[in-house]
């Protein structure tokens, strides 16, 4: 279930308490791109509000998912009221622009399933933020994506995302369900896609 669509106007931010979402961008074409996940203690639609414009993405409820609405003006008197809080907002942009910087560099720089373990790194650390890592370091991917979901994230086909995790699965890297990706070995899937064999 839509959260906001890409191009409405922004009067309100969300902030995430349970659950997660995808962020999406819809192509001139009608191809929707997954841009991000966001999950509990994220702000979405925020960027909008503080650039007084349109949303430029469409975010999308992945899980049953509980969150909190601000009305736009009430959130921008929040933070002019209290500028600690303005250089946290500040601190989320600054690391989904880095966020942005190496997914733009995986994709330049690895392929397949390199990059699909660049993406799958990033998610386990994620997730293990969110819950624990199991007794034998087993990491469950929290947001639960389909391989259509991750290959438009990483601009591939799903049958490239098939290909790549089944490679993963043979190195034992990884272990997959229906909807569900677990890391088995994490160090092993960073080295991996550093291209460390």
């Amino acid at each position: 279930m839509p959260l906001c669509y890409q191009g409405e106007e922004s009067d309100h931010i969300i902030i995430v308490e349970s659950g997660w979402a995808k962020v999406t961008s819809s192509t001139e074409d009608g191809h929707e791109v997954v841009l991000a996940v966001r999950g509990p203690g994220d702000l979405v639609c925020e960027s909008a509000v503080l650039g007084r414009r349109g949303r430029s993405a469409t975010v999308t409820a992945l899980s049953p998912l509980r969150a909190l609405v601000v009305p736009a003006a009430r959130f921008t008197g929040f933070l002019d009221a209290h500028p600690a809080v303005w250089r946290l907002v500040s601190g989320t942009f600054v690391r989904r622009l880095d966020d942005a910087g190496r997914r733009l560099q995986a994709h330049v720089s690895a392929r397949g399933a390199r990059r699909l373990a660049l993406l799958l790194t990033e998610l386990a650390e994620l997730s293990a933020r969110h819950c624990p890592p199991a007794a034998d370091g087993r990491i469950d991917i929290a947001p639960p994506l389909s391989q259509e979901e991750l290959g438009s994230w990483m601009d591939a086909s799903r049958e490239t995302v098939a290909r790549a995790l089944n490679s993963l699965r043979r190195r034992g890297l990884v272990s997959t369900g229906w909807r569900r990706i677990s890391v088995v070995d994490l160090p092993g899937l960073r080295a991996y896609a550093q291209g460390q064999d």
